[in-house]
């Protein structure tokens, strides 16, 4: 596991890698998805690079699982590195 995750003060700082969006609808998905998560105070979801910038005290795990409750693919984004969500 990479080491995207940094302080702030409403928490951490996660970068995730998103799999599977087709279109600018499946970003604003994503991110309600990821808005409801418990702990989550921002998210924003970047449909052109499949990333979601997500702060809070939500964890990584729980962000990842809830995506893919949805049917999204998620994973850490990998520093100089392919991501497999």
């Amino acid at each position: 596991m990479t080491d995207d995750r940094m302080n702030t003060r409403s928490g951490r700082h996660v970068t995730l890698a998103i799999a599977g969006m087709t279109c600018g609808g499946c970003a604003s998905t994503v991110k309600r998805i990821l808005s409801r998560v418990v702990g989550v105070t921002r998210a924003d979801v970047d449909f052109a690079t499949c990333q979601a910038a997500v702060e809070g005290t939500a964890s990584a795990e729980d962000l990842i699982k809830a995506v893919r409750a949805a049917g999204y693919g998620a994973g850490f984004v990998a520093k100089g590195a392919g991501v497999e969500p």
